[in-house]
């Protein structure tokens, strides 16, 4: 069996989602696991080089990990002719310049979302990502997890008739970081840094819809901060000036979506998202892992009686989808097939203009809070 190796310059991998999902989780694994399978059979191993601005993390990841090449000093990396992939997981601020960078470098690009903080910076990497023909992608981790690979099998084999509406809340309680130290980084919440509850989730939402029930047509969303002040890592107190949360209506064809994205909410679900998906046919409840039907015959009767305390357990009256596959991490699985269209020169489905309408829904939400009105996503990137 043949073995190539493929060599990532990888930045940003000292932060959370670098380091832990696409550093150990995806890249690691891979490599430890003998490469990606080929379709020819074939293995593609794996090698990163590690890109931060702290040499004294950096250095201390390498050696935990096994890696043999790290540097503080991008143009180094992006000059070294035997890898020809780079990887972006730093703060929103700072990707534009250095994929520009790779891309000019003549490097395939694979990056963490937002792509960019507004439309017009996505389209000019989108553009740069034409210019070089080269293989790029964004990460559309969600829709490689089990609970939607589920409610994807539902919606292809018409489960749901005809869909009605979605219902998704997604969220949990972040501490300000004086009580407890906040589990998030501190540049979420500071709109200068990129941060913000829109620009992060609504790139997620717009293809996680797109994936299960089609483009978004219009949106009406109120952002809000509900936690004006912070303390950052070092204890130190800011002003929260980016949305913590985001309430929403989309309309996607004949259905309507309503979405709650919150930092400052208490969980009362059996996942930290879950979207409810209301058909002619059947319902589902599906999670990042679960996926829970209710099909037209199996739907009870109740009756509204505020007199009399129900005596039925409706979640109980659900029935669990069972996994019939083996399901590994999401950010892993689109790394995989990220890679083997680099390998095999084909486009990959979640590229640089996917991420761009992505974009586009932030800012038709954003300018739907600021001036109070239902915006119409009216000319769509494809």
């Amino acid at each position: 069996m043949s073995v190539r190796t493929q060599r990532i310059v990888m930045n940003g991998v000292t932060g959370r989602m670098g380091y832990r999902q696409h550093l150990v989780r995806s890249i690691l694994a891979i490599r430890d696991d003998g490469g990606v399978r080929l379709p020819d059979g074939s293995r593609l191993q794996v090698e990163p080089i590690l890109v931060g601005r702290n040499a004294e993390k950096l250095a201390e990841l390498a050696e935990r990990h096994g890696v043999a090449d790290f540097t503080t000093d991008l143009d180094e990396a992006l000059a070294d002719d035997s890898a020809s992939v780079y990887f972006d997981a730093q703060v929103t601020s700072e990707r534009k310049k250095a994929i520009l960078k790779a891309l000019a470098a003549g490097k395939h690009v694979y990056t963490e979302k937002p792509l960019a903080e507004t439309v017009e910076e996505g389209l000019e990497i989108a553009e740069a990502g034409r210019a070089a023909g080269t293989i790029n992608g964004v990460v559309h981790d969600k829709i490689y997890l089990p609970g939607l690979v589920k409610l994807k099998r539902l919606v292809e084999t018409g489960f749901f008739g005809r869909i009605l509406s979605v219902r998704g809340e997604f969220g949990y309680w972040v501490f300000e970081g004086d009580l407890q130290p906040a589990q998030r980084p501190s540049w979420n919440y500071r709109a200068a840094d990129g941060g913000g509850m829109v620009l992060d989730m609504f790139c997620h939402w717009n293809y996680v819809f797109e994936h299960l029930f089609g483009r978004v047509d219009s949106v009406i969303a109120k952002a809000v901060t509900h936690i004006p002040e912070r303390w950052d890592e070092q204890g130190r107190r800011y002003d929260a000036t980016a949305d913590d949360a985001a309430y929403a209506i989309f309309e996607v064809g004949d259905a309507i979506v309503q979405m709650n994205s919150s930092w400052a909410v208490r969980v009362d679900r059996k996942e930290l998202v879950e979207f409810q998906v209301d058909g002619t046919h059947g319902s589902a409840v599906a999670g990042l892992f679960g996926c829970r039907i209710q099909p037209r015959v199996r739907t009870p009767k109740p009756v509204w009686n505020p007199d009399i305390p129900t005596d039925q357990d409706f979640r109980a009256q659900w029935d669990e989808v069972p996994d019939n596959q083996e399901f590994g991490n999401g950010f892993r699985a689109q790394w995989e097939h990220y890679l083997r269209d680099v390998v095999a020169g084909t486009p990959h489905p979640y590229d640089f203009m996917s991420a761009v309408r992505g974009l586009e829904l932030v800012e038709a939400g954003l300018r739907s809070s600021a001036e109070g009105r239902r915006v119409t996503l009216e000319t769509r990137t494809s």
